[in-house]
């Protein structure tokens, strides 16, 4: 192997955190849009504007999701088997809100009727609004620990249920997500679509980026408070081993350790505010490609955050810290993650390329002369 088992596992969670914020970045701008459509779209036509701004492309970005889930299985095998025991309803209420998405974009436009078009627009903005909502509360869980814990043959036991996750930690931090891919979603439908909806869209990013910088510092002075985990001893990063080899130890503001030990981490909490602060004001300046990275910059920095807290914690066990799973200990085999490591390599790479070149097609602002000239447009 070219690199040894401690800089694999390294690598992989940079893999996964990869995938995440590409998830984010690419489904999450889809996401906002459904979560406009209801709202900046006053006519069936500006509703059509704004669908058709995502919809040559919200397929490809949803990949990413499968992809993140792909890796997470290979790479952390104890982490997904143990996730979707715990957040099984969770997550398969995040699956079925998803089913409205290809089903809106297909049969929404098939039926010339209001009130089929307006079910259709209802259910596109469940898919986008539940997802970022259940994938929030979910990583404000995993900073307050998760009801789990492995016994002796490594077998895992959870006993909290769906509506525990429901706590007001849980679901500030799901307010959060929302909040963010809104923005970023208003951002892109800014650079996309011009006249009213431009404009609605342009006053949704001054929204959304205000909610997104209050939440995100609410949050902060939260986990200031809560209790978090550290590792106090474990075996050698470079050996594998089992969770339970390891001691935890629960402290008040541990979750901020590891901004002491790299000051230079203090900068991606504030890349989290800074970009949504300079997406608005870009906003306000109506420079609207430029906002729509800025809201980009401060979703990678909010994820970046909840990643960087957590580092080396996956999934803090609150039962038994000890349970808890982290970099060093959930994660496959040497070689699997070094046979891994050169797929990613390889392919990664050609679906950033690809994607961007996609993206290079279909760009362009889609307007309401455009849906006129097609009545009988895919969407």
């Amino acid at each position: 192997m070219i690199f040894d088992y401690e800089t694999l596992k390294l690598i992989w969670w940079a893999f996964v955190g990869v995938l995440l914020i590409g998830f984010a970045l690419t489904d999450g701008f889809d996401f906002g849009v459904g979560m406009m459509l209801p709202f900046a779209g006053k006519t069936d036509t500006e509703r059509r504007v704004l669908i058709n701004a995502i919809g040559p492309t919200w397929e490809g970005n949803q990949t990413w999701f499968i992809t993140a889930g792909g890796a997470t299985f290979a790479a952390w095998p104890l982490v997904y088997a143990t996730a979707f025991s715990g957040f099984y309803i969770a997550l398969m209420i995040l699956l079925f809100s998803l089913f409205f998405r290809p089903v809106g974009f297909d049969y929404r436009s098939k039926v010339a009727d209001p009130r089929w078009r307006n079910a259709w627009d209802w259910g596109l903005f469940i898919g986008g609004f539940v997802p970022p909502l259940i994938c929030g509360v979910a990583f404000g869980n995993l900073l307050l620990g998760v009801p789990f814990h492995y016994d002796d043959t490594m077998r895992v036991e959870y006993t909290g249920s769906f509506f525990a996750l429901l706590n007001p930690f849980g679901l500030l931090a799901g307010l959060l997500s929302v909040s963010m891919l809104l923005m970023h979603g208003a951002a892109f439908a800014f650079v996309k679509t011009d006249a009213a909806v431009g404009e609605r869209s342009r006053k949704t990013v001054l929204a959304a980026a205000a909610a997104t910088v209050l939440l995100f510092v609410a949050g902060g002075f939260w986990v200031a408070q809560l209790p978090g985990y550290r590792i106090a001893a474990m075996p050698d990063a470079n050996s594998a081993f089992t969770p339970l080899a390891k001691t935890v130890e629960i402290a008040a503001g541990a979750w901020f350790d590891n901004y002491a030990r790299w000051p230079v981490t203090k900068l991606i909490p504030a890349l989290g505010i800074a970009g949504a602060v300079l997406a608005a004001l870009l906003a306000l300046a109506r420079q609207a490609r430029l906002a729509f990275i800025a809201s980009g910059l401060s979703v990678t920095g909010i994820i970046l955050t909840a990643g960087m807290s957590l580092f080396p914690f996956v999934m803090p066990s609150s039962l038994d810290p000890k349970s808890s799973l982290t970099m060093w200990d959930a994660v496959a085999s040497h070689k699997s993650l070094g046979l891994m490591f050169w797929m990613v390599l390889i392919f990664l790479p050609l679906i950033i390329v690809y994607t961007s070149w996609v993206y290079r097609v279909v760009r362009g602002k889609v307007t309401l002369k455009d849906i006129h000239d097609n009545e009988h447009t895919a969407y």
